[in-house]
């Protein structure tokens, strides 16, 4: 499934240009204090520009190479690194690893707990494992229910910190479809 990333972040600058907040996911991040972010799945980096504008030291991580193309053009003085997630092996650790946009849901089903375990796998003593996904919707790999989201946490070690519908905390509500999730390593 490819992307095109300038095409992507347009549709971004269009609502930043109208006054729309576009960095939610950033705003959430910041307020675990994180000194390091891994940005899983960053797409053009716009959460990633927007976490290292406040002195968060960030490495951008996605697979397409389009997407990561722009990420490049637009934060030139930032880590990225096109990379599948599955198989990521960064040989670091850090406060937060972010998983923003529905990065599961363009994972193949079959290898979506081998996501949150390489995922888990960078997450530093303290840290956090923050995601935000369509629940129940198939983004072109299937549909993720929170249920199988949970379980390969579970398996990865991660214990379910709090849950929300949106990234401004909005209490959580199945209906909303929509999961803000922070998870702990155990």
């Amino acid at each position: 499934m490819g992307f095109d990333g300038k095409e992507y972040q347009s549709r971004f600058d269009s609502l930043e240009a109208q006054g729309k907040d576009i960095h939610g996911e950033a705003t959430f991040v910041r307020s675990f204090t994180p000194s390091s972010v891994l940005d899983a799945g960053c797409g053009t980096g716009r959460v990633a520009r927007e976490l290292a504008v406040h002195g968060i030291d960030v490495v951008g991580v996605d697979v397409d190479r389009s997407m990561i193309s722009e990420a490049r053009r637009l934060g030139v003085s930032l880590e990225w690194i096109e990379h599948d997630l599955v198989t990521l092996q960064l040989q670091r650790t850090f406060d937060v690893v972010l998983l923003a946009g529905n990065v599961p849901l363009f994972c193949p089903a079959d290898q979506r707990a081998a996501l949150i375990g390489s995922c888990a796998a960078h997450i530093g003593d303290g840290g956090f494992m923050i995601s935000g996904f369509q629940v129940g919707i198939d983004r072109g790999c299937g549909q993720f229910q929170l249920k199988e989201f949970d379980a390969a946490c579970e398996a990865s070690n991660l214990v379910l910190r709090e849950r929300f519908s949106t990234w401004d905390r909005q209490e959580f509500e199945k209906d909303l479809h929509y999961a803000v999730s922070v998870h702990v390593l155990s």
